[in-house]
């Protein structure tokens, strides 16, 4: 099959899972056609997923999130007022991605978690069928614990979500753990997609703390902690765009620039990962069984840190407490049930996109999910 990936670019997580679905694809004899990747102007694409993705990458401009002042959190009032004052730039990528879809004459568009792939299913119906795959779609799942945070928050991740894949065949989505099939949502949950670079690593127990600090603003708390603790060697990863590849505060601190073979060769000697709750990189310290300190910078996160400790990663913070970490470090044991959870990744996911099953069996399938999910909401308003 001819397929056509468009990705939601902020962070490396989205990225990284796209890299790995290619591998397994093509290893399939799938062809990846092309690959749309929504950002922001402030957002560069890391050079090690232009490198590796192998095939043409167009970008296109996409809501985004915008951080603090401190470039730490992120300010949702702000954020609001700036996409809106975007629309018709965002209008303009939704013709854009309908135009290559059909350009490249993809049989299946796989959507990582873009809003505007959703809304350009709304408006202009491509034939191509969709299939959304992202740890997000999780939150779909009525099994799914969600942390105690604002409802109304919980509420517009889950409306959120659901724009992303208006018009999707099936939503696969990625968790720590099995759990059942969810009908109604057409929800098919499915192990982390990780690269074979991360499966074949073998980790060791080196004595530095690893991390990764989606917004750079944090690189303050690291650089308070390292003061108070000089003795201790720390990594960090950041998209600082004015910084050279390797910004060395002194012989114990550094702050790199993403590269994907770097960040997993520091991940495998670490002691311990720090991180802002991102789930792809959760997912690779824990298979290398690392223990995680995750600072959730918006709800999103939060989400993803609380589920992560649920299944055995590590602790939630509200800072970069490396204290903790350290503490943690010295009696943590991995979670071998997600290591073999995530060795069946290849086949749970690539039956997914079998041929047969996939245009013979699914659009049935499909409208049986959408009439009884009709149904059931208009069962809570009726008097029945």
């Amino acid at each position: 099959m001819r397929i056509l990936f468009v990705i939601q670019g902020e962070g490396r997580g989205h990225l990284t899972q796209a890299l790995s679905l290619r591998q397994k694809l093509v290893g399939e004899g799938h062809e990846v056609v092309g690959v749309l990747v929504g950002k922001s102007p402030a957002r560069r694409l890391p050079a090690f997923f232009l490198d590796k993705i192998g095939v043409p990458v167009y970008p296109f401009e996409s809501p985004n999130f915008l951080p603090t002042a401190k470039n730490k959190q992120v300010n949702l009032v702000a954020s609001i007022v700036y996409n809106l004052v975007r629309l018709p730039k965002y209008l303009l990528s939704v013709r854009f991605i309908n135009r290559m879809i059909r350009e490249t004459e993809a049989d299946v568009v796989v959507n990582f978690y873009e809003l505007l792939t959703g809304f350009t299913y709304f408006l202009f119906r491509p034939k191509a069928l969709m299939i959304c795959i992202a740890h997000q779609y999780l939150f779909l799942h009525p099994d799914f614990k969600f942390p105690d945070e604002n409802r109304l928050e919980l509420a517009m991740l889950r409306f959120f979500t659901r724009l992303t894949a208006i018009g999707a065949a099936k939503k696969l989505a990625l968790s720590f753990r099995k759990m059942r099939e969810y009908g109604p949502e057409g929800l098919i949950v499915v192990p982390p997609l990780l690269r074979h670079e991360v499966l074949d690593i073998k980790p060791k127990q080196g004595e530095y703390l690893f991390g990764y600090l989606l917004n750079s603003g944090f690189s303050e708390e690291i650089i308070d902690w390292h003061r108070a603790h000089p003795e201790q060697e720390l990594h960090f990863f950041w998209d600082r765009k004015t910084e050279t590849a390797e910004f060395k505060v002194d012989e114990r601190l550094s702050f790199h620039q993403l590269d994907d073979l770097l960040f997993l060769y520091y991940m495998s000697g670490a002691k311990a990962y720090a991180t802002t709750a991102g789930f792809e990189s959760v997912c690779e310290a824990m298979y290398l069984g690392k223990p995680i300190l995750m600072v959730p910078t918006h709800i999103e996160q939060a989400c993803n840190a609380y589920d992560a400790a649920l299944s055995g990663a590590g602790i939630v913070a509200d800072c970069f407490d490396l204290d903790r970490l350290s503490e943690l470090s010295k009696n943590h044991s991995g979670n071998m049930s997600f290591r073999h959870w995530v060795k069946q990744a290849d086949w749970l996911i690539l039956r997914e996109f079998r041929p047969d099953l996939l245009f013979h069996e699914l659009p049935a399938v499909g409208l049986r999910r959408h009439a009884t999910n009709w149904v059931a909401r208009l069962g809570r308003f009726l008097p029945i």
